[in-house]
């Protein structure tokens, strides 16, 4: 009991620190805030598009009018990105279509953190027969590349929305970070506290939620940021070979899907939504990465 408490105490008093220092190395960081500008931005309008799409004073991505099909950008007339196909404002389309990509890209990330958290921390802590299905399971579904078995399903489907998408995305995306979680897992299973935690009796499930997942869940999480831009990408273009989300579902990859055919009479139908996708991938990448060099995996380490 002793040796817990001194370990718990050693750290409690060691984690402030640590978690000051990565913050030091963050604020010194540009990619960091870069990244958590674009991605501040992103959040926003995914949340209150209308409070940026209305900027020019159109702000509603479908009124429509057939006679502005394909119209250049003019921001004299409040339209700075010009028209769609449909004549819609193209501006007001790629603001409100941040939201269907944005929110597969979280999604997906939370789906497979939760999944990956959770069989990581079984198969880490219990090893034996549950670790060895778990990890043929992991090496089953990794072993199907993640746009592949997302096309071979989604083919199949006659509708599909944004979350039917992200569980499919889920579903292949889960089996690295699942392995990063048992591999953390297994290297504090047999630390001093987690001996001690058994000594004085206490239930698999509170030292795995107490004193495990505590200990092991920084890569993951410094995994996950990195993932979010991926799933953002993914998604786009699972849409843009249209097999992803369908109309009238307002996304990047379907404006790039449906433009297609007019990109050399109007490029500006492939300017706007293609540096909207840019721009949020790399602020997700970006953010992710500052935050993997400031050390933020190894902050909670025992």
């Amino acid at each position: 009991m002793l040796e817990a408490s001194t370990a718990t105490t050693t750290a409690t008093l060691a984690t402030p620190p640590r978690r000051n220092a990565v913050w030091a190395r963050l604020r010194r960081n540009p990619e960091f805030w870069i990244g958590a500008v674009l991605v501040g931005f992103f959040l926003l309008i995914t949340a209150w598009p209308s409070l940026i799409s209305g900027l020019f004073g159109h702000g509603d991505p479908r009124a429509c009018d057939l006679s502005d099909s394909r119209g250049a950008p003019d921001l004299a007339a409040g339209h700075p990105f010009g028209f769609t196909i449909q004549g819609c404002d193209l501006y007001a389309s790629v603001v409100h279509g941040a939201a269907n990509s944005i929110i597969v890209g979280i999604t997906v990330t939370l789906g497979t953190l939760v999944i990956a958290i959770a069989l990581g921390l079984l198969a880490g802590y219990y090893g034996g027969w549950i670790d060895t299905v778990l990890s043929r399971v992991s090496e089953i579904v990794v072993s199907v590349p993640l746009l592949l078995g997302a096309v071979l399903v989604l083919n199949s489907v006659q509708t599909r929305n944004v979350w039917l998408v992200s569980a499919v995305l889920i579903a292949f995306s889960w089996p690295t970070a699942m392995r990063v979680m048992r591999t953390s897992t297994i290297s504090v299973r047999s630390r001093s506290f987690i001996t001690a935690a058994r000594s004085l009796g206490l239930r698999d499930w509170r030292i795995m939620l107490t004193h495990v997942a505590p200990n092991t869940v920084g890569p993951v999480i410094v995994l996950a940021t990195l993932q979010v831009g991926a799933v953002i990408a993914s998604e786009a273009t699972l849409t843009y070979l249209g097999i992803g989300l369908q109309a009238p579902a307002l996304s990047w990859g379907l404006q790039l899907s449906q433009a297609e055919p007019y990109f050399a009479s109007a490029p500006h139908l492939l300017y706007a939504p293609a540096a909207a996708l840019t721009l949020a991938v790399a602020g997700f990448i970006l953010l992710g990465e500052a935050i993997r060099q400031a050390g933020f995996h190894s902050t909670n380490s025992a």
